[in-house]
């Protein structure tokens, strides 16, 4: 079982050396993704995508996705014209991560839209087409609705490889546009249970096979909370191939208390953790 493994990273703004020595050790010890929050109202952060467009230049193979892209605060078009052009610039090393927005006071302290929660998940329908139409590399297209439009629009870069839309999904109906739009799935764990997540993949693959699809198609992806220090690195592998064959999860991008050390913790997770468990799974 082919099972990517990754770290999260915190866009931490308060060491900005150390945030980017993360994601280059990342890429150094061989893991295959990093995924960097995106929370613009949070002071102490660095902007993710100024932080991931200067990451791509200091990186050679790692794939970098926001993780996930805040869209009440980032226009549609632009997002998709700004994920498009990384990825360009980067040889096909980004994954779109996109969630629906949540912490709405956050968001509207910095002038973006209150909504509820039926009007944020039509904003993301809606904002999927539109990111679709800009790289369709189409000459003019027409997408959207009522939160989100773009009428006449001249599309592109298109992405260097077909990049993939990951949703941070959790309710039923998010269930159901991940299976009908999105390429994958990205939950984080344990906030959601594990035992509440196979009822998940099983809604996202009814809707998905309702709308044509192959449910294979859609990756499953987690964002993991290891607990534990340096004492517990045994359980780790195990607890992490649990999730890929118990759980049908196939990128787990790591988080875990990182204590005075986040870059050696990576490379740890790189060159220790990691290869366990693709050993324990190519076994």
């Amino acid at each position: 079982m082919a099972v990517e493994l990754g770290v999260f990273v915190v866009p931490d703004a308060e060491d900005p050396q150390r945030t980017l020595d993360q994601i280059v050790a990342a890429d150094e010890s061989g893991l295959d993704v990093v995924g960097i929050q995106d929370h613009p109202y949070q002071r102490r952060f660095l902007d993710t995508w100024t932080l991931l467009s200067y990451a791509a230049a200091l990186t050679e193979r790692v794939r970098l996705v926001p993780d996930v892209a805040n869209l009440p605060l980032r226009p549609p078009a632009v997002l998709a014209k700004s994920a498009a052009s990384l990825d360009l610039l980067s040889g096909g090393r980004v994954e779109l991560g996109l969630g629906a927005g949540g912490f709405w006071d956050g968001i509207a302290a910095m002038g973006g839209p209150r909504r509820t929660g039926p009007e944020s998940v039509d904003a993301l329908e809606e904002a999927i087409d539109v990111i679709r139409a800009v790289w369709s590399g189409e000459r003019s297209v027409r997408a959207g609705g009522e939160h989100y439009r773009v009428d006449g629009l001249h599309p592109g870069p298109v992405p260097a490889h077909p990049m993939g839309i990951w949703l941070g999904a959790y309710g039923p109906r998010m269930m159901r546009v991940t299976g009908r739009l999105a390429d994958g799935w990205l939950p984080s764990v344990p906030r959601l249970p594990l035992d509440e997540v196979m009822q998940r993949h099983v809604a996202i693959d009814e809707a998905a096979r309702g709308a044509g699809r192959d449910p294979s198609e859609i990756r499953r992806v987690a964002n993991v909370s290891v607990e534990g220090d340096a004492s517990d690195w045994a359980d780790w592998p195990r607890e992490l191939v649990r999730l890929a064959t118990d759980y049908r999860f196939e990128t787990l991008i790591v988080w875990a208390e990182a204590g005075d050390d986040p870059v050696g913790l990576v490379r740890r997770i790189g060159e220790d953790v990691a290869p366990r468990v693709r050993a324990a799974l190519d076994g």
